[in-house]
């Protein structure tokens, strides 16, 4: 079949969605026709092949609320829908909603993966919302990543009936066995504590720095983004920063490298702008228990309080701060959720199965 994915940007631009979209793109390659349509950042756009797949990216102005100011992406995306079977969205992306509802071609069957709700753009959501409701009443069929996420997002309520649950997943064979570059690190004489992700404002990475203060470890932060200098003063003022270290970009050979270094993985997320949390699968497939939080999304169902990890409320330094001092402490207990949480990325999240299964979806579509 013709497939093309839809998405705000693809690789090498970084990002949980960015990252997912790549996965599917090349793994539904055997056998197809597979086409990416996004935008850049900024600049001017064109044409690429990337690992088989045929990559264009339309030319961009720049970025406001998070949207491409891209003026040519709804004239690339009527021409590339007519020569797709099924066209495959990635939401939240404004600028293919409002450009496939401008251009709709319904002999194109259409799915959407819903990777997370908008939350910090409220205002602009206002405008926005009719456009996101007709476009999910109009798709053919809405992959959700988490059955949390399906049945906590407001969104997603009236369209229940063509939703589909399709898990995220990695490819186990390239996590839990690290041989590599043993890179210098700090801290080798306590335990280590690993956060990895954009330092943006959803992530509560300040609530993680704050909990620091009554943990003996060593927190490791791999990842660089607009709140760096912001949490680095704050590991000053709260007199931890001689057990912060801030990573910024590491290369995927030095993340594993953290992974297998680390003693507990945290993910202090504060809103369901984190839809799943896809660290969590890498850092469990290194059998690596969990500190995650309650938020509204699929992130505290892929590791789940008292099986892989534990569990705390948003926004909350206490709390945090006790369930990273009870892993760093008890290392029977730290073995015992890793060996669970290896097991759970086996049996429900691996690249294979997210493939498969979306696969099905449009095989099912073609069929009807």
């Amino acid at each position: 079949m013709n497939l093309l994915h839809v998405s705000k940007f693809y690789y090498p631009n970084t990002g949980g969605i960015e990252w997912v979209v790549k996965q599917l793109a090349e793994g539904t390659a055997d056998g197809n026709a597979v086409n990416v349509l996004s935008s850049v950042p900024r600049g001017f756009g064109g044409d690429d092949v990337i690992n088989g797949v045929r990559v264009t990216k339309a030319g961009s102005l720049g970025v406001a609320l998070s949207v491409p100011l891209a003026p040519t992406f709804p004239f690339h995306l009527r021409s590339a829908i007519q020569e797709a079977d099924v066209a495959h969205f990635h939401l939240p992306d404004p600028l293919s909603v409002i450009s496939y509802l401008s251009s709709r071609d319904t002999a194109t069957k259409t799915v959407a993966t819903f990777h997370n709700d908008i939350v910090k753009q409220s205002t602009a959501l206002q405008v926005y919302r009719p456009f996101l409701d007709r476009f999910l009443e109009t798709v053919n069929r809405i992959i959700v990543t988490s059955p949390a996420l399906l049945e906590q997002s407001e969104f997603l309520t009236p369209y229940r009936e063509k939703c589909t649950i399709v898990p995220l997943g990695i490819d186990v064979d390239e996590f839990g066995d690290y041989s590599g570059t043993e890179f210098d690190l700090p801290g080798r004489d306590r335990p280590t504590i690993l956060f990895a992700g954009r330092l943006i404002y959803y992530k509560g990475i300040e609530y993680l720095i704050d909990a620091m203060v009554d943990v003996d470890a060593d927190l490791l932060i791999a990842g660089s983004g607009e709140l760096r200098e912001e949490l680095e003063q704050r590991a000053a003022d709260r007199g931890v920063d001689n057990k912060v270290t801030f990573l910024g970009y590491v290369s995927d050979e030095k993340l594993h490298y953290c992974y297998e270094r680390a003693d507990v993985f945290a993910l202090p997320s504060i809103a369901p702008s984190e839809g799943f949390g896809i660290v969590q699968l890498e850092a469990m497939a290194y059998q690596t228990p969990i500190v995650n939080t309650n938020i509204p999304s699929g992130v505290p169902w892929v590791s789940k309080d008292g099986e892989t990890g534990l569990t705390v409320p948003p926004r909350d330094s206490r709390c945090l701060s006790k369930a990273l001092r009870t892993l760093v402490e008890d290392e029977q207990l730290r073995s015992t959720l890793g060996d669970n949480a290896r097991r759970r990325v086996e049996a429900k999240f691996t690249h294979d199965r997210m493939v498969s299964k979306t696969n099905e979806v449009y095989e099912e579509l073609l069929a009807e």
